[in-house]
């Protein structure tokens, strides 16, 4: 099992251009969250319509993985809460979006929401309870956000998940691919992963340029390489 891990592309399409070049390489791949972005003075709804494309040609490559973050957030749900409902519209037979838990060869993936509130916190325990039950072997989440630690570092301050730490300790996931915090990787108190128990995390980064930063995980050959523009990094697991 080979798997990409990008994640905070952030409607930036040469970026998903390269992953759809990419993929072939791959048995799957995994945008972890922020595919719009906020920021930008491009409406939503053409970022969304433009990124809906890259996603869906990148799905005909290989098998995809897309979770939602805070920057895709252009709904509410039945509670009043912000979610993110042009990322279920997304769902095929070779995308999997917030909600799933998808089988690929001996690896169960499961892709976690962002949660905005109670009722979509709530939600994201429901679904990696029911997850669960399906696990036999490797065990591997899409969670936008980190926990506390050296993934969710700014440089100046910490933004983490409050959740996260109690999941991992319930489950015991083999690996978490995060994004959001788009320092982490590059700062000295940073990383690119981290480890809690048994559990491998993984938090790619976000850089300029011609291609993203990722995470190139090898689970049968046990080791990780976070790949940039400064170079190669390498982690057995």
């Amino acid at each position: 099992m080979r798997l990409l891990l990008t994640s905070d592309l952030h409607y930036k399409l040469p970026h998903y251009d390269w992953v759809m070049n990419a993929a072939h390489a791959f048995d799957a791949v995994a945008i972890a969250g922020d595919h719009i972005d906020g920021f930008q003075p491009v409406p939503a709804y053409v970022q969304i319509k433009a990124v809906r494309a890259s996603l869906e040609a990148i799905a005909q490559v290989r098998p995809l993985f897309v979770s939602s973050g805070n920057h895709d957030l252009n709904a509410r749900n039945a509670f009043g809460e912000k979610c993110a409902g042009w990322v279920q519209e997304c769902r095929s037979a070779t995308l999997a979006v917030d909600g799933d838990s998808v089988q690929i060869g001996d690896t169960l993936v499961t892709v976690c929401p962002w949660w905005d509130g109670p009722r979509s916190r709530q939600a994201v325990v429901e679904l990696l309870e029911a997850a669960a039950a399906l696990r036999t072997g490797r065990w591997v989440w899409l969670y936008h956000a980190p926990p506390q630690g050296k993934l969710s570092w700014t440089g100046k301050r910490h933004f983490a998940d409050a959740l996260l730490p109690e999941l991992i300790e319930r489950h015991a996931p083999t690996a978490v691919l995060c994004g959001h915090i788009h320092e982490a990787p590059f700062q000295a108190d940073g990383s690119w992963h981290e480890r809690i128990g048994d559990t491998w995390l993984f938090n790619a980064g976000k850089q300029p340029g011609d291609f993203p930063a990722r995470v190139e995980i090898d689970f049968g050959a046990g080791m990780a390489r976070w790949v940039t523009a400064d170079g190669v990094q390498t982690r057995e697991l």
